[in-house]
């Protein structure tokens, strides 16, 4: 039987990463993305009868409920994996960032997998094995500075995530996510702003290290699963110290 998979934000960075590796394993896709021309560029190719593109955003709760509604009718109602993976940062002081901003980012960062899970659970409920991978940070973990609303809106994934969990479990449909620490993709190379945290640990990460991570939530899906041994180890120690610790040791890298 022909695996199925719905993905937004794959026109670039972790998305697109994410999509390659699937298709190249066999996967039929739905593939979302605000900005279709590059969808379309990057996909060229691509078979048909395997590959569904959508331009879409994800702000748009109907919008995104028909691209879903029509991927999962060219595949017989099936949904097996739902990747909500669109998203955008800004990184600068609080004050500095208008509240218009700070909104588009809670907007698409969060309703955006609201509205992802409210316009798959209809397919994902009738799909046996189905599964929700949400992109979350290692900035959820504790809010950075310089990036207060992004740590924010991963913050209130991670909560969804942990809700959906186990609300969804009585109908075999396990909701889990990814907390990768800074990735050199498109979103994070396009900043003009600095944050002292950043700086300081620096971007070890390409997107194909995250999506190595997404095929093994695919495999043996964890509530949280992390990127990097170095961001395990912190995220580990962070569950068992008081805050205060990961508190102290923000302040210092913020310096």
């Amino acid at each position: 039987m022909k695996h199925t998979a719905f993905l937004t934000g794959a026109a670039s960075g972790i998305g697109f990463a994410t999509a390659s590796a699937l298709y190249q394993r066999g996967w039929t896709l739905g593939l979302a993305d605000i900005n279709s021309t590059a969808l379309q560029q990057l996909t060229e190719g691509w078979d048909a009868q395997r590959c569904h593109r959508y331009s879409l955003d994800v702000t748009d709760a109907g919008a995104f409920t028909a691209a879903v509604a029509d991927f999962a009718g060219h595949n017989g109602g099936r949904l097996e994996l739902l990747f909500n993976c669109a998203g955008i940062l800004a990184i600068d002081r609080f004050e500095n960032i208008a509240a218009s901003h700070h909104r588009q980012i809670m907007d698409i960062n969060v309703l955006g997998v609201i509205h992802g899970c409210q316009a798959a659970f209809p397919w994902l409920r009738q799909t046996r094995g189905a599964l929700v991978i949400n992109m979350s940070s290692a900035s959820a973990t504790y809010g950075i500075p310089h990036m207060a609303s992004y740590s924010a809106s991963k913050f209130a994934v991670s909560g969804l995530t942990e809700a959906l969990q186990l609300e969804w479990e009585e109908y075999g449909i396990r909701v889990c996510d990814v907390m990768p620490p800074f990735v050199s993709t498109p979103m994070l190379d396009s900043q003009t702003a600095a944050a002292p945290v950043l700086n300081r640990l620096g971007v070890h990460l390409q997107a194909a290290d995250v999506t190595a991570v997404i095929l093994r939530q695919i495999e043996a899906p964890r509530t949280h699963r992390t990127v990097s041994l170095q961001f395990a180890l912190a995220y580990g120690l962070s569950q068992l110290l008081p805050r205060r610790v990961t508190r102290a040791v923000l302040r210092f890298l913020n310096r």
